[in-house]
């Protein structure tokens, strides 16, 4: 039988091999020109000979037509790192129910869940029409991801098992295996991440900046042309897949900037090289180019309102919503309200590594953190700026997630001031001022400067209730606008006291995710910053956690990490949701949040109700915006 089920596996892939090298491709009139005057190749010759076949019919969804630009607006220029995002062109990926299928990849597979064989599209190529072979894999393995100066910080700890990387293998040309000694979880869903792991790069044009492969003489010219110091720095930056910010290095997603920062106006254009087809044989993606405007974040809900834009989502909050409704009719586009994948809408992030010793020790005292959760009134900031809809919790994961429980839901998120103030009397903060306010015994005020990105009103309202609520348990809230680099700055050299920003990225996990979120993984983690640079770094930089929780996370977290089955993984998943909870490590306020998302009504194929988040989904990533088309006027 098996070997029947083996034989009839063979012969559909050999069938559905021939059917498509039969298919009349179609390419898009905007490039038949340049097909013309031979700049490019007929489509059936851009393609792989096998191309990813997206059959929309199948999904609920229509076969579309070529054309049009995508106009989105940005708040500023490091934003068009959206764009790649977007376009979730991944070796491996997510579909919609959250699984995991090949992309780039003609297959792959896992035996002992260590040992990972991927094989190529055969004929694919990069946007420059250069051929994708394992040599790209074999580059960014030897020359970026363990070479000494470009890998100097060593492999990402999801490339790890018990500290050691994969055995690394070209089988032949369009098949490459990566070998681990126990199973790694964490290399597959790596790969289909918002930010992935590259394992493969443009060898043909990055081998011009790498010392192995470069004259002296043209190195120095590169460098100085580029005005860089040292060749590896150059290397980078002209590396940079996931920032979207070099024009001239070729890739695999959907559309290729044109336009090197800094500017007002981005322009990306369709890859002509892209691998997937519609079930018709069109190429896609549909749209010709995505443009990215530039401007202030705070007055992208009132430009969007006026028609500005044709898919937008980012910078805009459920408290737009209204506004963005009048504006329907008028400019012709629709609101559509997906569910918000994050774990709340936004969360306040306790500084557990400030540098100020006063500060330092009572972040770290969960009594205080308990308290402030306690002093927030939910139901009233949920009542006021989600109209009730939202759903009063602490930052956790949401019902869609088979890991959820209510009561990480209920940890410590209930409006209750007298216990606060009871926690805050027990740590000795009895004394207040003539304004109400607590003192600390050194005689200072308990000011709790809370620092914001200022890229959208939602986080400054909420910060405004808070502000009256926390005056009854005797806090102090002051809010500090700032920009959302000078934040994260601020917070990983230990300056900034408490930020506010996004909650869990991925609230709607399965055991089979990493937990990383809930762990002090990297500097990202803005409540634990030195932490997560220790953990990332494998003690060589930052701060060791001297927090006995923290530590607990780790530990399950690492047990985690070496789980033999789903069932275990689920275990020590709610052991650390249960820590992370009780201990509020961050102070969710809502989830549930519904995510405005504004379309042109001329745009087909974009789901009416989704998820949106940064994680699993890469916001609209997952939706496959290269299937998004226009109807004609």
């Amino acid at each position: 039988m098996k070997h029947f089920v083996k034989l009839f596996i063979i012969i559909a892939v050999l069938f559905n091999g021939a059917s498509l090298m039969a298919a009349q491709y179609i390419g898009p009139s905007s490039l038949n020109e340049a097909v013309q005057n031979g700049k490019l190749p007929p489509v059936a010759d851009r393609l792989p000979l096998n191309p990813r076949v997206i059959n929309l019919q199948s999904m609920g969804r229509k076969p579309g037509r070529h054309g049009g630009t995508w106009r989105m607006l940005i708040g500023k220029s490091k934003d068009i790192k959206l764009v790649p995002l977007y376009g979730y062109s991944r070796l491996i990926g997510f579909n919609e129910k959250f699984e995991l299928e090949p992309d780039i990849l003609a297959a792959y597979e896992v035996e002992e869940g260590r040992i990972f064989t991927f094989h190529l599209r055969k004929g694919h190529k990069w946007s420059d029409g250069h051929p994708l072979t394992t040599e790209d894999f074999r580059y960014a393995w030897y020359d970026m991801l363990t070479d000494k100066k470009l890998g100097r910080s060593g492999l990402r700890n999801v490339l790890l098992v018990d500290g050691k990387g994969p055995k690394f293998e070209v089988l032949d040309e369009t098949t490459v295996r990566y070998t681990w000694d126990a199973p790694n979880p964490n290399f597959l869903p790596s790969l289909a991440a918002p930010i992935p792991i590259y394992l493969a790069m443009p060898a043909h044009y990055l081998r011009q900046f790498h010392k192995k492969y470069q004259t002296k003489e043209k190195m120095a010219q590169l460098l100085k042309e580029n005005r860089v110091s040292k060749w590896h720095k150059l290397h980078k930056r002209m590396a940079r897949e996931k920032k979207a910010s070099n024009p001239n290095l070729p890739t695999l997603a959907p559309w290729v900037n044109t336009i090197a920062p800094p500017s007002d106006l981005f322009v990306f254009k369709r890859n002509p090289y892209f691998h997937r087809v519609d079930e018709n044989g069109n190429q896609l993606p549909y749209f010709d180019e995505v443009t990215m405007s530039v401007g202030t974040g705070s007055l992208i809900p009132a430009k969007a309102g006026a028609g500005d834009v044709d898919l937008q989502a980012r910078n805009l909050n459920f408290v737009d919503y209204t506004h963005l409704k009048l504006g329907e009719k008028r400019n012709n586009y629709s609101v559509k309200l997906w569910k918000s994948g994050k774990g709340s809408a936004v969360t306040l992030l306790p500084n557990l590594n400030v540098k100020d010793p006063v500060w330092r020790k009572t972040l770290r005292d969960v009594r205080f953190r308990r308290a402030m959760s306690l002093g927030i009134d939910r139901h009233e900031i949920n009542q006021i700026l989600f109209f009730g809809l939202a759903r009063e919790s602490g930052d956790t994961l949401l019902p869609q997630s088979p890991l959820f429980d209510e009561k990480y839901q209920k940890a410590w998120s209930a409006h209750n001031p007298q216990l606060a103030n009871k926690f805050l009397d027990e740590m000795g903060l009895v004394k207040r001022d003539g304004d109400g306010y607590r003192l600390f015994p050194n005689g200072n005020r308990v000011e709790i400067i809370v620092e914001t990105a200022g890229e959208n009103t939602l986080q400054s309202d909420i910060l405004e209730l808070i502000q009256d609520q926390w005056h009854a348990i005797g806090l102090k809230l002051i809010i500090r606008g700032s920009q959302r680099d000078v934040m994260r700055r601020r917070a990983i050299a230990g300056l900034a006291v408490m930020t506010i920003w996004n909650g869990l990225d991925n609230a709607v996990a399965s055991p089979d995710m990493a937990p990383y979120e809930l762990i002090p993984s990297s500097q990202s983690n803005l409540q634990w910053p030195q932490w997560g640079i220790y953990h990332a770094s494998e003690g060589k930089k930052g701060e060791k956690p001297d927090l006995p929780a923290v530590s607990e996370l780790l530990k399950y977290a690492n047990m985690w990490k070496h789980a033999a089955s789903t069932g275990e993984k689920a275990e020590f998943w709610n052991r650390i949701l249960d820590i992370y909870s009780d201990q509020v490590f961050s102070i969710g306020i809502v989830n549930g949040a519904l995510q405005p998302v504004i379309v042109n009504n001329r745009i087909q194929n974009v789901p009416e109700e989704a998820i949106y988040a940064y994680s699993p989904t890469s916001y609209f990533g997952i939706y496959l915006p290269d299937t998004f088309w226009f109807t004609k006027q």
